[in-house]
């Protein structure tokens, strides 16, 4: 394994000039950033600029036609020169993800509790049935899924929209991991349960030192969550610094329009929002 020497003091993960390609086409270009230890990185930018590739790259779960070069250093070690019995070992335990939408992230055909089991027998396998069902029904009372005892061995489809969301945020948290990638995690909710989703994550991450890469187009609910901000464009950072100096006093034009595109409560109605084009 390659351990990576100098990494940034205190940084649990650390991405340097990280690049994708597919074929002749870039879709992220050198781009480094760092996420300290209960730490959680905004991800900003318009759909297309390379957001949800940065994710799934920091896993190695794009597919192989994408070409991925630079380092991606997590606790040292450099997570693309890795072999993949190696990352699978972190993959889920020390890094896990949830995925933008609950509504198909799910199995439809097995029941929830045997799915989380599932994040668990996958790096425990030395536990015990028993052992295995406790964690399950620890990880939904953490995300408070009502009655889960008794709800173990319902479908998806038994479950609102919030609550699959909070299904795959008990799968995410099982492990205990160390970093937490949440792509998107409240597109398809409505305000309401939004808000109650992104409550549930910042007290996980209060509760168990989580650190966290919060991704999404949305910068008012980035704003809620987020210690420092990195903004994309075209697979680039074109900007990133602390939460309130970039909602607050951004530096790059691309941010201001970013920022200046999204209606408020002092947003002018009689005149057109500003476009990103």
């Amino acid at each position: 394994m390659d351990y990576i020497q100098g990494m940034a003091q205190n940084a649990l993960l650390h991405v340097d000039h990280l690049s994708i390609d597919f074929g002749d086409r870039p879709a992220v270009d050198r781009i480094s950033f760092e996420i300290a230890p209960g730490e959680t990185l905004g991800l900003v930018g318009e759909s297309g600029s390379g957001k949800s590739a940065t994710s799934l790259a920091l896993l190695r779960l794009l597919p192989p036609s994408a070409a991925v070069t630079g380092k991606i250093a997590f606790g040292g070690y450099d997570l693309l020169a890795l072999s993949e019995p190696e990352m699978r070992r972190r993959r889920g335990r020390e890094i896990a993800m949830i995925f933008q939408e609950p509504m198909t992230a799910l199995n439809p055909v097995m029941p929830v509790g045997a799915q989380i089991a599932e994040a668990v027998q996958a790096h425990h396998p030395e536990l015990s049935r028993a052992e295995v069902r406790n964690r399950v029904l620890e990880s939904m009372h953490e995300v408070a899924l009502p009655e889960p005892e008794r709800r173990l061995r319902d479908y998806p489809h038994q479950f609102s929209g919030g609550q699959r969301q909070r299904i795959l945020i008990a799968m995410a948290i099982v492990n205990r991991p160390r970093l937490l990638i949440a792509d998107e995690p409240t597109t398809a909710l409505d305000v309401t349960v939004q808000a109650q989703i992104l409550a549930l994550l910042n007290r996980l991450r209060r509760t168990h030192n989580l650190s966290m890469l919060f991704i999404s187009h949305d910068l008012a609910v980035v704003s809620q969550v987020a210690d420092r901000v990195a903004v994309m464009q075209h697979g680039e950072i074109v900007e990133q610094g602390g939460a309130a100096q970039i909602f607050g006093a951004p530096q790059h034009p691309y941010t201001r329009r970013l920022l200046a595109s999204v209606p408020t409560m002092r947003t002018d109605r009689t005149k057109p929002l500003l476009t990103l084009a």
